[in-house]
């Protein structure tokens, strides 16, 4: 398997550039199965995840090709409705494919899907939505199977404001007949970027950004051009980090708004921070102050910036708590995090974190994307050589994570080294 293998002590310093959105694009890509014809999507993140889901629209029927950042996806009149198991089972967000397509050809069979072990993430919300709109939808042989003859418009009120359940539905409802109201939708960005490039293919749409979601569906919808938001979670990464080795980052083509909570946080934390048109700046120079935490859906502190969030505190200045409410799983990181030194204590979803000023290096392994992430920032505050495995999960959301780490001044490299044998 590949590895990194970080030196502590660097300070992150310099510019570094933020992709387009992951957990936007890859829905992105789904929604441009609700109409024939030539999506194009610019500002697309070159990560394993759409290469993933790339092949998972492929194996449906349409043409996808890409150069660099650009991604056109090519949709026939009509496409197979049935996805590919093991493409599915390695990325949760290929089941973002079930709405569209039941909305437009009435039929959907898409494997239960996989991704990263931070919880359960039952599909419950999603199959209840699309269940208020009309369809029929049943769980066989691991597979999740939705027909309808024509979906129609209904109230639709989340438990909890879903991201992927608000993606599914939303996505369904705008082929549906009459008007679809979605209530306790989620807020982020990338449901605003959603609704811009549905409103762009024709859809009709109002309050994105706001709890309440109100659809009047259409007959059809067509192909459009479209611009992938900027990644906040990745760029919440980088100010993290600059904060952790008390390092000074410009982060450009990203939008400072989208991760407000995190730049605030870290200003209680001793950053000084400065803002951009294309993006902001962290300087941290001393030690940062131990602040607590509590994750929430967006506009609150965002849960992918969780790990992060532990791992700085972890070398703060005196004690803090971090509150989980989003993913149960989450905490699973924190035992990497204790190899590296980190004195912290799990009572439920309340993590409790006692500073100290230096890692001290040790074999880890990533769970999550995210905790790879934060295992790598950990690892530039440590004493000596860590070695960070299981990198295949950071490769799924950081596009040229390690390149840029280079560029701000890190010594890092990523290696392949034999596996052993769980039989010996």
């Amino acid at each position: 398997m590949d590895v990194y293998r970080v030196r502590g002590g660097a300070r992150l310093s310099g510019s570094v550039s933020v992709a387009g959105a992951k957990n936007s694009a890859l829905k992105l890509m789904a929604a441009a199965l609700l109409a024939s014809g030539r999506t194009r999507l610019e500002n697309v993140p070159q990560i394993l995840d759409v290469t993933i889901m790339t092949e998972v629209l492929r194996r449906l029927g349409c043409v996808v090709s890409a150069d660099g950042d650009v991604l056109e996806i090519d949709v026939p009149e009509q496409t197979t409705t049935e996805t590919d198991y093991q493409l599915v089972r390695r990325m949760r967000a290929a089941v973002a494919v079930l709405g569209p397509l039941v909305a437009r050809f009435g039929h959907a069979k898409v494997a239960l899907p996989g991704g990263d072990a931070i919880g359960a993430r039952g599909l419950d919300m999603h199959i209840d939505g699309l269940q208020r709109l009309g369809a029929d939808v049943r769980l066989e042989h691991g597979y999740l199977i939705a027909t309808a003859s024509r979906l129609r418009g209904a109230e639709v009120t989340f438990d909890f404001p879903s991201v992927g359940a608000t993606e599914n539905v939303l996505m369904a409802s705008v082929l549906a007949d009459g008007e679809t109201v979605i209530d306790n939708a989620a807020r982020e960005p990338e449901i605003v970027d959603l609704v811009d490039m549905l409103r762009s293919m024709g859809a009709v749409i109002e309050g994105e950004g706001t709890s309440t979601l109100h659809v009047q569906g259409t007959d059809g919808l067509r192909a459009t051009v479209h611009r992938t938001v900027p990644d906040r979670i990745v760029a919440g990464t980088w100010a993290i980090g600059a904060a952790m080795t008390r390092g000074d980052v410009r982060v450009r083509d990203a939008r400072a708004d989208h991760v407000e909570r995190v730049l605030q946080r870290l200003a209680d934390m001793g950053a000084d921070l400065s803002t951009y048109d294309d993006g902001f700046r962290v300087q941290m120079d001393a030690r940062p102050t131990a602040h607590d935490i509590v994750t929430l859906p967006y506009p609150g502190f965002p849960t992918d910036l969780q790990p992060m969030a532990i791992a700085l505190n972890a070398i703060a200045d005196g004690h803090s708590i971090l509150t989980e409410n989003v993913f149960e799983g989450r905490f699973m990181f924190v035992n990497e995090l204790i190899r590296l030194g980190a004195h912290i204590t799990i009572d439920g979803h309340h993590c409790s974190i006692h500073g100290t000023e230096r890692f001290s290096s040790a074999p880890v392994e990533a769970t999550d994307i995210r905790a790879g992430a934060g295992l790598v920032m950990a690892a530039l505050v440590a004493d000596g050589v860590t070695e960070v495995g299981h990198v295949h999960h950071i490769d799924r959301g950081y596009p040229g994570f390690e390149e840029q780490l280079r560029a701000l001044g890190a010594t890092i490299e990523r290696v392949t080294v034999p596996q052993a044998d769980p039989s010996e």
